[in-house]
């Protein structure tokens, strides 16, 4: 039967109302897990917290990179390109794996890289075979079911440190995320780092709603006038170090003296953990996530709501640019009457920032349209500014996918011809990422 299009549709993955969900839950076996090679082979049923608790079982000296929420597929999240909070390559899982096997929608099953030698010894050590790499057609797309992937683990470090910083100025984003960025760039920084500002996140009283009524939101100059007054710092950072102790330490005071240039910067020096923790320990831990143990505390964030959309922008290292950005997306939810809960940038890819534009849902039909009609402007506007969305949820992937527009669409037509290569008959998750099978194509026969 053909399928419908239904963009109401806010389930895990199906995008057409009559799709039937394929549940793989019970491939839940972890197939291979090497302590000296530090790498894990698993089925998409295996989750987080199922991985952790091996590796802690065997008392094993590695870690795992996880997401906020630490139920999900381990396979899944890399998928869909998720990303976590230890060093790279670490935490971009997609990045991180090493090998997969994928049913086709033909039935045919084919293993990636090293894993089409029948005899392979490196299937999980080197992520390239001969010929075209296949990997990524798999990743956010309906070309195949994954049943086995391989990831590479972070042998546990010595110890793990963290640092604040913060500026007093508005304008002083420019030279923190130009200092910050060329950090990263090198290797002295390999964690994930936000940039908030007190300011714009503190308390809305009448000052500040007047600021950001003004056209362009107000300047810099009345932006510092305000943030003085409030005796705030206008942005901060934590930045997390992890390796041998003297290591961390000596990149730690390299970061100070880099930034030493921002006039009126301020250091704290942070917490400092030597590994490896005992269960005790982890269980007082705010953040375990930074150290690659799963948790579910990102729920207590969404307490009073039914949920959230989060439209994530990618932008440049560039602290002009997250400004602008700022007051683009500022600027649409003020004139949508919905507060900015998120909007800050953090650093989980190389070379990039996710801007993350959080909505909250309610169960309040009213609230929830508004609430769809902003992500689709948040689309919208941030394409039209060059900010790629870099995944969606399943009810807007057409709007996504569409702005992928370069030469008449010529990624989706490309896609499109694997999908009925690959997929003839379209029975595998139609409408995925914007690729539909041939019979429910709209204007493209």
């Amino acid at each position: 039967e053909d399928g419908i299009r239904d963009s109401s549709v806010t389930g895990s993955s199906d995008v057409c109302s009559s799709d039937l969900v394929l549940d793989l839950k019970r491939m839940n076996r972890i197939l291979d897990l090497n302590e000296e090679q530090a790498y894990a082979l698993v089925e998409p049923g295996v989750s987080y917290f199922d991985l952790y608790r091996r590796i802690r079982d065997r008392k094993m000296k590695l870690w795992i990179d996880c997401p906020d929420p630490g139920w999900g597929s381990v396979i899944g999240n890399a998928l869909d390109h998720g990303a976590g909070r230890t060093p790279l390559p670490y935490r971009d899982h997609f990045g991180a794996h090493c090998g997969m096997e994928v049913v086709l929608g033909t039935g045919d099953i084919v293993r990636t890289g090293m894993g089409a030698l029948p005899e392979s010894k490196q299937w999980q050590h080197f992520q390239y075979g001969a010929g075209p790499s296949s990997d990524g057609l798999f990743a956010q797309s309906n070309l195949g079911v994954v049943t086995k992937m391989g990831f590479w683990l972070l042998p546990e470090p010595e110890a793990t440190m963290t640092g604040q910083i913060s500026v007093p100025k508005h304008d002083d984003i420019v030279p923190l995320v130009r200092i910050l960025g060329k950090l990263h760039f090198q290797g002295v920084i390999n964690c994930v780092f936000s940039l908030p500002s007190p300011v714009f996140a503190g308390p809305l009283d009448a000052e500040k709603s007047a600021l950001l009524d003004k056209p362009g939101g107000g300047s810099a100059a009345e932006w510092d006038r305000y943030a003085a007054s409030k005796n705030r710092p206008f942005w901060t950072s934590e930045l997390r170090f992890y390796g041998p102790l003297k290591v961390i330490q000596a990149q730690w005071e390299h970061v100070k003296e880099q930034l030493a240039a921002i006039d009126g910067v301020k250091f704290t020096d942070g917490t400092t953990l030597r590994f490896p923790l005992t269960d005790d320990e982890v269980s007082r831990l705010n953040d375990p996530t930074a150290i690659g143990v799963p948790s579910l505390n990102v729920f207590s964030t969404l307490q009073g709501t039914s949920g959230h959309l989060d439209a994530s922008p990618m932008l440049p290292y560039s602290g002009e640019t997250l400004l602008q950005a700022h007051k683009v997306f500022l600027k649409l939810f003020r004139d949508a009457g919905i507060p900015l809960t998120l909007g800050f940038a953090m650093s989980y890819h190389w070379r990039a920032f996710i801007m993350f534009q959080g909505i909250d849902l309610s169960s309040d039909p009213k609230e929830n349209a508004k609430a769809r009609h902003l992500y689709k402007d948040v689309i919208r506007v941030a394409s039209d500014h060059g900010w790629g969305i870099y995944r969606a949820h399943a009810g807007f992937m057409d709007e996504v996918m569409d702005r992928y527009s370069f030469n008449d669409h010529a990624l989706l037509r490309m896609n499109e011809k694997l999908k009925d290569a690959l997929d003839p008959n379209g029975v595998l998750s139609p409408g995925r990422y914007g690729i539909w099978p041939k019979n429910l194509r709209k204007g493209r026969a």
